[in-house]
């Protein structure tokens, strides 16, 4: 009977270790495992391919003015003007032209599909501003060019016989250096009026001199 009993608690303790190595095992499981302390958890790894590494949208450099002066001349295409010349616009269909405030310009056809066309320049209600138009030809020329000033009230250029693809967009700008021909004019002026005060205050300076003179008399009368 006491045989029986010692095996038995043998048997128990042999279970026991056993499941004490099992927990063991598992212990050292999870902390080695691919659990959120050793970063293999529901936390994404950050993106290196984000914002802070030059991914963001492309900056707009089709915004920078026509230079002044510029002869603007497109190719006539009864499905779309496209841009000849300058070169920033080459190539494109009906290209939105932007242009400074009060600066002057050329703009027409020459080449052509042999189609009827003239150039227009409009408003916002699509009537024709200061009569920059030109008549309606099958061939492009001299004629065909308008000289304009680019002001506000143009919106659109377009061909009147095409006028629903034969359109394109007038942006206009203010000069680049607009600002700082005002500040040297503040300054230009500035400095004439400091000028003026300066001579003023010599006028009065010699006028202290002319007192002194006067006194000079007073002391020689008094000597007689």
């Amino acid at each position: 009977m006491a045989e029986n009993n010692s095996k038995t608690r043998r048997t128990i303790l042999k279970v026991a270790g056993a499941v004490g190595a099992t927990a063991f095992l598992a212990g050292c499981a999870d902390d080695n495992g691919n659990g959120e302390e050793n970063g293999n958890g529901d936390e994404p790894a950050p993106d290196e391919n984000g914002d802070e590494n030059g991914n963001d949208e492309p900056d707009d450099e089709n915004g920078e003015a026509i230079e002044p002066d510029t002869v603007i001349e497109l190719d006539a295409q009864t499905a779309g003007w496209v841009g000849i010349e300058p070169e920033e616009i080459a190539d494109e269909e009906n290209p939105t032209l932007t242009l400074e405030d009060g600066a002057e310009y050329e703009i027409g056809w020459e080449e052509g599909d042999g189609s009827t066309h003239n150039i227009e320049l409009v408003d916002e209600d699509d009537e024709v501003v200061d009569d920059y138009e030109t008549d309606e030809a099958d061939e492009g020329g001299d004629d065909q060019f308008i000289e304009f000033e680019a002001t506000d009230d143009i919106a659109e250029y377009v061909c009147r016989p095409h006028e629903g693809t034969m359109r394109g967009t007038i942006e206009i700008v203010e000069a680049e250096n607009g600002e700082a021909d005002e500040d040297a004019e503040d300054e230009e002026n500035g400095e004439e009026e400091n000028g003026e005060e300066d001579n003023g205050n010599g006028d009065e300076e010699n006028g202290n001199g002319n007192d002194n003179d006067n006194g000079d008399e007073e002391n020689g009368n008094d000597d007689n």
